[in-house]
C-alpha cells in the first residue's frame, strides 16, 4: 500500500509519466496515423489490434490477444500492485467514412497512457491494464469483455474520446440496435401482383408508424434507422427486406419502457402485409453513463495544467457507447477531446479529416499524459485510493443480474 504522498511526490510522479509519453511522441502520432489510414469496421479491426498490442508489447507489456473470445480483443498488463486501473482502447472504424468518430486517437492516447503508467507502476502500486476493446460502433465489444471476465479486478476505467469540444465528461443515452427483417412472396409485380406478399410495404408501414410516434415519445427518447434492403428490381414484388433501427433513451429503465412501443411499430408493418417479422438484435442495450465525479475532476485539473480549455457541449447533444456498461459497475470516466472542429461533428466525413491533423496528433500526446496524471493522483490521494480499492469485488459476482439485461 501507497502511503499518504507529499505535493512534490505526486508531481514527480506525474513528470515521470509525461515524460515516458513525449518520449514516445513520434511513435504514438505515427500509431494515430496508421491506424486512422487503415479503417477497419466492427470486429475487423486485426491490423489496428496488432498495432497497438505491438507498440505495448514492446513497451513491456505483457499481451494476451483474443481475449473474450474475440480475436480482435487483446490486454496488455503491467505491474502487480493492488490498484488495478484499466484503459481502454478503441479499434473500429464506421462503415464508408472511416474514422469519423477519431478511435485512431483513442487508440494512441490508450497506447500513450499505459507507456507513461508504465514507467510509475512499481513505485505506486499500480496494476496497468490495456485492453483492445473491438466493435463500439455497432456490436458491444466492451460489453461482451465485461460479461466474460476481461475487465473483472478493475478499479478505475478510463479512456478519452475526441469531439469538438473540451469536456470532462461524455453525455450519453442508453441505446438498443436491432435488424429488423420482413419476409414476403415475390410476385410479377405486373402480370400478378396479387399473388406477392411485399415485404417493402412492411417497412414503409413500419416507418410511418414510428414517424407518427416521435410526437408522443418522452422528453429524450430517440429513434433513427435506414432500409438496407428494399428489393431487388421495380417489376418484382419484394419478397426480402430489412431496415436497422436503433432507439435510444436517457437510461436503461427509459430505454425498457420505449422498446414495446418501437417493437409495436415494427409488429404493425408485418400486420398490416401479411409479411413474417424476425427481430434480430445486433448487441445488448448500451446504458446510460454514471462518470465517477471525482476523478473526473482530477483528469479536468490535469488537462488544464497542460493548456487545454474546456468548454460546454452543444445543446443537447449526446451519443451512446459501450464504455457507458462499464461505468455501472465500476469507477469509469470518458473525457471528450476537443478538436476545435465545429462545424464538423463526430460521424461526418469533415470529421474524420480533423483527426488526422497537427490539433488531432497534439490531442493524442494530451490525453495520454493526462490520463497518465490522473492515475497518479488517484494512486497517491490516500481518500481516493481507499475509495477505489475497497469497492474492487462490488462489480463481479452477478452475470445474471446486470441491469442491460431488462
Amino acid at each position: 500500500m501507497v502511503s499518504a504522498s507529499q505535493p512534490q511526490e505526486i508531481d514527480r510522479a506525474k513528470e515521470a509519466t509525461g515524460t515516458a509519453v513525449l518520449a514516445a511522441a513520434d511513435a504514438l502520432v505515427e500509431l494515430s496515423h496508421l491506424v486512422w489510414a487503415h479503417p477497419e469496421v466492427a470486429f475487423e479491426e486485426r491490423q489496428a489490434a496488432d498495432w497497438t498490442a505491438d507498440a505495448l508489447a514492446t513497451g513491456g507489456f505483457d499481451v494476451t490477444m483474443g481475449v473474450g473470445d474475440l480475436p480482435t480483443a487483446y490486454t496488455a498488463t503491467y505491474g502487480t500492485g493492488d490498484l488495478e486501473v484499466a484503459v481502454c482502447v478503441e479499434l473500429d472504424a464506421l462503415p464508408g467514412i472511416g474514422h469519423a468518430c477519431g478511435h485512431n486517437i483513442i487508440a494512441a492516447a490508450g497506447v500513450g497512457a499505459g507507456l507513461g503508467l508504465r514507467a510509475v507502476a512499481d513505485d505506486l502500486g499500480l496494476r496497468i491494464r490495456v485492453v483492445g476493446t473491438p466493435a463500439e460502433e455497432l456490436g458491444g465489444g466492451k460489453i461482451l469483455l465485461l460479461e466474460r471476465g476481461v475487465f473483472d479486478g478493475v478499479q478505475l476505467a478510463m479512456m478519452v474520446h475526441p469531439s469538438p469540444v473540451e469536456s470532462d465528461a461524455f453525455a450519453t443515452l442508453a441505446v438498443a440496435q436491432c435488424d429488423v427483417h420482413y419476409r414476403g412472396r415475390t410476385a410479377h409485380a405486373s402480370v400478378s401482383p396479387h399473388l406477392g406478399v411485399n415485404a417493402a410495404d412492411a417497412i414503409t408501414v413500419a416507418q410511418v408508424a414510428l414517424g407518427l410516434l416521435r410526437q408522443h415519445l418522452d422528453r429524450g427518447d430517440q429513434l433513427h434507422g435506414i432500409v438496407t434492403t428494399g428489393g431487388e428490381a421495380a417489376n418484382i414484388v419484394p419478397g426480402f427486406a430489412s431496415a436497422r433501427y436503433f432507439w435510444r433513451a436517457p437510461s436503461l429503465e427509459a430505454l425498457a419502457r420505449l422498446e414495446p412501443r418501437v417493437l409495436a411499430c415494427f409488429e404493425a408493418g408485418a400486420l398490416a402485409t401479411g409479411a413474417t417479422l424476425e427481430l434480430e438484435p445486433l448487441t445488448l442495450p448500451y446504458s446510460e453513463f454514471d462518470t465517477d465525479a471525482e476523478v473526473a475532476a482530477l483528469y479536468r485539473a490535469n488537462a488544464e495544467a497542460l493548456g487545454r480549455t474546456f468548454g460546454s457541449r452543444p445543446g443537447g447533444a449526446a451519443g451512446s457507447t459501450d464504455m457507458a456498461n462499464l461505468s455501472l459497475l465500476m469507477p469509469t470516466i470518458h473525457p471528450m477531446l476537443g478538436l476545435d472542429s465545429l462545424p464538423a461533428v463526430n460521424h461526418q466525413p469533415e470529421f474524420a479529416d480533423f483527426c488526422r491533423t497537427p490539433v488531432a496528433d497534439q490531442a493524442v500526446i494530451d490525453g495520454a499524459r493526462t490520463m497518465a496524471a490522473t492515475v497518479v493522483d488517484a494512486a497517491l490521494t490516500p481518500a481516493v485510493r481507499q475509495r477505489l480499492t475497497s469497492a474492487a469485488d462490488t462489480a463481479y459476482g452477478h452475470r445474471d443480474a446486470y441491469p442491460w439485461r431488462f
